[in-house]
């Protein structure tokens, strides 16, 4: 939990709506695809810190002069969903733009960084969802927060059918080359819905698809409550603690050939045999982006993998060296079939992935501080999922620049397994 000191903090709130500058959506019709509406309950949430002087001499009237420019570049995040007579869901393209919150708090950005308390980021990033009136819910909200002393936060929220963890990242750092006094070369577009239908039959006999689970339906509010309060926490993994790590899954030397991210996913699944009576989660749900098939400047869900690898093994009972065989050859990519499935049911099922099992995702190469502005790159930042389902998320990010090449790893789960999983990960494995 938040201590009192730092929930008290913020204060001074306002809230305004930034549209783009000039029209550009001309009210048309942005479709989305299969794999975008399966990720339609699941929001992004990212806080960047800057310290000064990012922001000196930039009063809020200037910055967002700023944004009426960078909007005019990526518009189709201002737009609003409205639905079908189908009652499919899409984008109307009317330039609704982007909700802006201003804050301040009384806390230094060095103080606000000192504190333990993971939950302390979500105060700079509104916990936004889309709904319950479409036509009035902004698909993106930037929080921007100034600390005592200079320092400024920005806060994004970004609803997950817009596209993944790249997508937010190049809407974004349009601002910084706009800020810049660089204009953009192309705008963003989104990838374009694909219209065939898919063989019923072939879904119906194919095996179930592991990593989705269909909810109960959402109606306009594009939200689910978990069964189990959630909690997140993170922990910082250098690259000599990873080199422990593969030599201690190896039972000998260090096996170069254990990837950072899948040496990282063994220990926390091998742990899980631990704290969740011995069997553990025997398939898991494994994210990672690929980059081979991504197309600059689209924003899109379709260049993000979603496998699923499994062992009919007790994972008590599983040897390490066993996990990291599956987790590098067996993941079983699942987006064919959650397309699919999306498309026999029109559409307009409600479903989760994030959370369905324990789910792995590999946001390390995600540029998330190559968001410079005016010559400034964020000191620290933090990036996690919500709405999430109640088997929890594992995000592997990158280190700050500058920082040896290690990971960051934040991890939500529900409330009751968070001191389990510390004291296993202390115990067994030496990461505190």
């Amino acid at each position: 939990m938040m201590s009192s000191k730092e929930q008290s903090s913020i204060y001074d709130i306002k809230i305004s709506t930034v549209a783009p500058g000039m029209v550009c959506g001309n009210d048309a019709f942005q479709e989305v695809t299969a794999m975008d509406l399966a990720m339609k309950l699941h929001y992004l949430r990212f806080v960047y810190y800057f310290k000064t002087p990012t922001f000196d001499g930039f009063n809020i009237t200037k910055i967002k002069e700023t944004m009426f420019n960078w909007l005019i570049h990526a518009y189709i995040p201002c737009g609003r969903f409205r639905r079908t007579d189908s009652g499919r869901p899409v984008i109307k393209c009317n330039d609704a733009g982007v909700r802006i919150i201003e804050a301040r708090c009384h806390l230094s950005l060095d103080e606000w960084l000192e504190s333990k308390h993971d939950s302390r980021h979500k105060h700079l990033v509104t916990n936004n969802v889309i709904g319950p009136e479409l036509p009035f819910s902004p698909l993106v909200m930037i929080q921007l927060t100034t600390f005592k002393c200079g320092g400024t936060s920005v806060g994004m929220s970004w609803s997950h059918v817009l596209g993944d963890a790249f997508s937010a990242m190049g809407f974004i750092k349009l601002w910084a080359q706009v800020i810049a006094g660089h204009s953009p070369t192309q705008p963003i577009t989104m990838a374009q819905s694909q219209t065939e239908v898919c063989n019923i039959q072939s879904l119906n006999t194919s095996p179930n698809i592991l990593s989705l689970k269909r909810v109960d339906p959402v109606g306009d509010l594009w939200s689910t409550s978990n069964n189990s309060k959630m909690e997140t926490f993170s922990f910082h993994i250098s690259m000599s603690e990873l080199t422990r790590l593969q030599a201690q899954i190896c039972q000998e030397k260090p096996d170069p050939q254990i990837p950072p991210f899948e040496c990282i996913c063994v220990v926390i699944w091998k742990s899980f045999g631990k704290i969740r009576h011995g069997s553990g989660p025997q398939a898991v749900t494994v994210c990672k982006s690929d980059l081979k098939n991504r197309t600059k400047a689209i924003i899109t869900n379709k260049s993000q993998t979603i496998g699923v690898v499994k062992t009919d093994i007790p994972i008590a009972e599983c040897n390490p060296k066993q996990l990291v065989s599956l987790m590098v050859n067996q993941v079983v990519d699942e987006r064919v079939k959650i397309e699919e499935a999306m498309k026999s049911s029109d559409m307009l099922s409600d479903f989760l992935i994030y959370g369905v099992n324990l789910t792995f995702i590999d946001l390390s190469d995600t540029p998330l501080y190559d968001f410079e502005v005016r010559g400034q790159n964020p000191v620290y930042v933090n990036c996690f999922i919500d709405n999430i389902d109640d088997n929890g998320v594992v995000l592997v990010l990158p280190t700050s620049k500058g920082c040896d090449d290690g990971r960051i790893v934040n991890i939500t789960l529900p409330e009751d397994e968070v001191v389990g999983l510390k004291k296993v990960l202390k115990e067994d494995w030496g990461i505190a």
